[in-house]
C-alpha cells in the first residue's frame, strides 16, 4: 500500500523514531523556487525543480544539498615506452620493453584523471663504439584522489663496455665486451640478457620483456628479446611489452624480437624498431659503420569500466569501444578521463 502525505496541506512532520518499512523509497516534496514554503522550519527538505537539486532550509536561507555519484572501479593497463637498442660495432644489446602494470583503481565522480603515454627511446645511429643508450619514457595515470600509477620506461641496450640499462625491463648487454643485461623493475618487467663473444662473432643480449628475461647471447647470434605479457582488457587477447633482439657483428644473425612488439636485432642492416603502442624494445645494431639501432615502441594506457558508469568526458581522442556491458578507452597518446 502507498500512503501519500501532502507537503502543503497534510502532516507537517513525522514523529521522532518513526519506522517506515519496505524496500522502496520516499518521494519528497518538489517544486520550483517560487513554490518554496513561505515560513519553513529549520531542516525542511525538498527537491527544487528550478535548480535540479535537493535543498534544505538551515534556519536562515535555503541551501543546496551536495550530492555526488558513488565511486566506481576502473580496470587499467599501463605500458611504458620501450627502450632503443644499442648501436655498436661489437654487437649492440636489444632494448628493454616498457614496464607493464595492470590492476583496478577506484575513481570519484567529476574528478579528472591525467593519462600520460610514454614515447619509445629514439633510434641511435653511430659508427664503431659508443656509450649512447636511449631509454623509453614512463606512462602513468594520475589524479587528485589516487596514488599515481607509473610504468617505467624500458632500458636502452648497451653499445660498449657498460651494462644494459635498467628500466621497466632491462636492456641487453653488449656482445664484444660480454657485459650484463640491465635489471627490470619488480612487478613490471624482466632483466635483459648478457652479451656474448664466441671468438669470431659478437652478439648483443636480448632486451627483457614483461613476461620473460632477454636471452643471453652465445656470441654466434644476437640474443632473442624476452616475450611480453598478454592482456584481454580490450575484450580480446593482445600481447604487449616484448624485448628487442640483440645485434650481432661479423657473420651471425640478429636476435628476434620478443612477442608483444619487440624489434629484431641486425647484422649490417638497420635494426627493427619496437611496434608503436605496445611498449616493445628496439632491436640492437651490430655492424661497424653507420650502425642504426631500432627505436623503442611507444606505450599505451587502456581503461575498462562498466558502460553504466562511463561519463563520456575525455581529452586526447582515445579509441572508444565496447565489450558486452563494458566500455574500453585506449589512449595511444596522452589525454584525460573525467569520471
Amino acid at each position: 500500500m502507498t500512503t501519500t502525505i501532502n507537503g502543503d496541506t497534510g502532516i507537517d512532520k513525522l514523529q521522532d523514531e518513526t519506522t517506515v518499512s519496505g524496500t522502496g523509497g520516499f518521494t519528497i516534496p518538489s517544486g520550483t523556487t517560487a513554490q518554496r514554503p513561505v515560513s519553513p522550519t529549520t531542516g525542511v527538505l525538498r527537491y527544487n525543480t528550478t535548480e535540479s537539486s535537493f535543498e534544505t532550509y538551515n534556519g536562515t536561507s535555503w541551501v543546496q544539498v551536495n550530492t555526488q555519484n558513488y565511486p566506481y572501479d576502473i580496470e587499467y593497463l599501463v605500458v611504458a615506452g620501450g627502450g632503443a637498442g644499442g648501436a655498436s660495432g661489437a654487437g649492440g644489446g636489444g632494448g628493454g620493453a616498457g614496464g607493464y602494470l595492470t590492476s583496478t583503481v577506484s575513481v570519484s565522480a567529476a574528478t579528472a584523471y591525467t593519462i600520460t603515454v610514454g614515447a619509445g627511446g629514439a633510434a641511435i645511429t653511430a659508427s664503431g663504439y659508443n656509450t649512447n643508450k636511449n631509454p623509453g619514457n614512463n606512462s602513468s595515470i594520475s589524479g587528485s584522489d589516487i596514488s599515481t600509477i607509473t610504468s617505467i620506461g624500458g632500458g636502452g641496450g648497451s653499445a660498449y663496455s657498460d651494462a644494459g640499462q635498467s628500466g621497466g625491463s632491462g636492456g641487453g648487454g653488449c656482445g664484444g665486451y660480454e657485459t650484463a643485461g640491465g635489471a627490470g623493475t619488480s612487478g613490471q618487467g624482466n632483466a635483459g640478457g648478457d652479451g656474448g663473444f664466441d671468438g669470431s662473432n659478437y652478439g648483443g643480449g636480448g632486451g627483457g620483456g614483461a613476461g620473460a628475461v632477454g636471452q643471453t647471447s652465445s656470441g654466434t647470434n644476437g640474443g632473442n628479446g624476452g616475450n611480453g605479457s598478454a592482456s584481454s582488457i580490450t575484450g580480446s587477447s593482445v600481447t604487449y611489452a616484448g624485448g628487442g633482439g640483440g645485434g650481432v657483428y661479423q657473420s651471425g644473425t640478429g636476435g628476434s624480437g620478443g612477442t608483444g612488439g619487440g624489434g629484431a636485432g641486425s647484422y649490417n642492416l638497420t635494426a627493427t624498431s619496437g611496434t608503436a603502442n605496445t611498449g616493445g624494445g628496439g632491436g640492437g645494431g651490430g655492424t661497424v659503420t653507420n650502425i642504426t639501432s631500432g627505436a623503442g615502441g611507444s606505450g599505451v594506457v587502456i581503461l575498462r569500466m562498466l558502460t553504466s558508469k562511463y561519463s563520456g568526458t575525455t581529452t586526447g581522442s582515445p579509441t572508444v569501444t565496447t565489450d558486452g556491458s563494458y566500455t574500453i578507452l585506449q589512449f595511444n597518446s596522452s589525454g584525460s578521463y573525467t569520471a
